[in-house]
């Protein structure tokens, strides 16, 4: 009997180590509460921020607010274990805030202007203006002044890009977006207007392209007199080479579109080089046999031949007598030339095959078309009908003016 009571016993004993065992606090932590100028030392085991500030009889306003270490902390929740706290209690203050649209008065305990403002309600952009900066520490009643930037929208290359802007004008705003303008883009509004109501700003991106189209320019042909070509010849002295020009044609496009097409004033980069022809002056004596007689000559043309004599001539009936223009009477040997070919020749001497020696001493011819022609004299008694085409040597001495170009 006496083994099983210590055995119970036992039993008992180990059962009542197996259950949990309820301890108390009651040790005291210090807590340090620090109110304006104010401070508040006490002594509690209570961690709860509200139960702390009931027992210190300390009242927060409905705007006031508790700090741990730096950081707010709620009244209804207990504090960290720690051997001794330390609260920091911040006093709402009057904060005035001034903007565009008017002014309004904020009860607030945060620590900074930007944090004052973002729990009121107020969204901050980088692009805002704050005077007192966001950094400040509000220490007491404060009047902050509050700009907002302007809610832009920039339409470029298809896209929108959104953002908020200070700027006084259009340009100053797309020079802050990174989207200047280059070259001969344009906005909408025009760069020096200032920003539109509606926040729309259109960036128009303009390309001009310049197209080159050439032309070829003909040449002309002229003829000059040439020392160098023989007499009665004409030779290539120059050849001609055409002209270039080119014409510049302006397209421009807008966004993509075009716009715009001019043509511009065409400029010559080359001008055409005439072709020229050398009419000779070049004067060369040969010597030749003709019908077995041998003479000089320096020129030698075909030309039609006619003839006649004083009594075959345009006279009066009857009337045999005939003077020629120079003065020389109508016989063989003496040849009549159109006018203006008299005026070149007269008195020069030829020599006609089939004819023999004459000098140019008459003037007739004035109804015919070509002026290559020659009227050869007779004496009545020894007259020849002609009516053909000849060659005729033109013989020296050369005359000062020997016709280079024939009339």
């Amino acid at each position: 009997m006496k083994n099983i009571s210590w055995l119970i016993l036992a039993l008992l004993l180990l059962i009542a180590a197996c259950q949990p065992r309820t301890i108390s606090v009651t040790t005291s932590t210090p807590v340090t509460i620090l109110d304006g100028d104010q401070v508040v030392s006490l002594s509690t085991i209570k961690i709860i921020p509200k139960e702390i500030l009931a027992e210190a009889n300390i009242t927060l306003g409905a705007n006031d607010r508790l700090l741990y270490l730096g950081t707010s902390t709620s009244l209804d929740s207990a504090l960290p274990h720690a051997k001794s706290y330390v609260l920091t209690i911040r006093r709402a203050v009057a904060l005035t805030v001034v903007t565009p649209d008017g002014q309004q008065t904020i009860q607030t305990s945060a620590l900074t202007v930007g944090q004052a403002l973002f729990e009121a309600g107020y969204t901050l952009y980088a692009s805002d203006r704050l005077d007192p900066p966001a950094e400040t520490p509000i220490t007491g009643p404060l009047t902050v002044t509050y700009q907002p930037g302007h809610e832009i929208v920039i339409t470029v290359d298809g896209t929108q890009m959104r953002m908020r802007s200070m700027a006084a004008i259009v340009g100053l705003a797309l020079a802050e977006a990174g989207v200047p303008l280059v070259g001969l883009d344009y906005s909408l509004p025009d760069e020096s207007a200032p920003l539109p109501e509606d926040g729309q700003i259109r960036i128009v991106r303009v390309v001009e392209s310049v197209t080159l189209t050439q032309r070829s320019i003909p040449f002309n042909t002229r003829t000059e007199l040439s020392a160098d070509v023989e007499l009665d010849h004409q030779e290539l002295v120059q050849g001609g080479e055409p002209g270039l020009a080119i014409a510049r044609t302006r397209t421009r496009s807008e966004d993509g579109a075009q716009v715009s097409q001019e043509s511009e004033s065409e400029s010559i980069v080359r001008p055409p080089q005439d072709s020229i022809m050398g009419i000779g002056t070049k004067i060369v004596i040969r010597t030749t046999t003709v019908d077995g007689v041998t003479f000089d000559y320096y020129r030698v043309l075909r030309m039609y031949a006619t003839s006649y004599s004083p009594c075959r001539s345009l006279t009066p009936s009857g009337n045999c007598s005939y003077g020629t223009s120079s003065g020389m009477p109508a016989q063989k040997g003496i040849v009549a030339f159109q006018y203006y070919w008299y005026l070149l020749f007269g008195f020069d001497h030829l020599y006609i095959p089939g004819y023999g020696f004459a000098t140019v001493g008459d003037v007739g011819g004035s109804n015919l078309t070509s002026h290559y022609w020659l009227d050869l004299g007779y004496n009545d008694d020894n007259y020849v009908p002609w009516a053909q085409w000849i060659t005729v040597y033109f013989l020296p001495p050369v005359p000062a003016n020997p016709g280079y170009i024939l009339p």
